[in-house]
């Protein structure tokens, strides 16, 4: 029985051990960190932007919730979620763990 079988991991993210990840599942949990960002900012966009229209009487259009809110938060998640994740894998690689 390895020790790491036997101590519980302190870094758990709604119970993923984020400090016991391969490559490929750091980096998809990353992309999976950006997706949300993404689809959550864009949700609340779309309601700033339905309340603007109608309480204020204005015409922005919709899109604009994509273009200048949900993709650049996004695309900033993911970047800096990556960044972390390989981060972690490589501190863990080069421990020796």
């Amino acid at each position: 029985m390895a020790v790491s079988e036997i101590i519980p991991s302190r870094n758990k993210i709604f119970g993923i051990p984020i400090d016991r990840l391969n490559l490929f599942q750091s980096l998809l949990m990353a992309t999976a960190f950006g997706f949300m960002v993404f689809f959550a900012t864009c949700f609340v966009a779309i309601f700033v932007l339905l309340f603007y229209n109608e309480l204020g009487h204005h015409s922005v259009d919709m899109a604009d919730a994509y273009l200048y809110a949900a993709f650049p938060a996004g695309v900033l998640a993911l970047c800096v979620a990556e960044v972390v994740m390989f981060g972690m894998w490589l501190r863990r690689k080069l421990a020796g763990r």
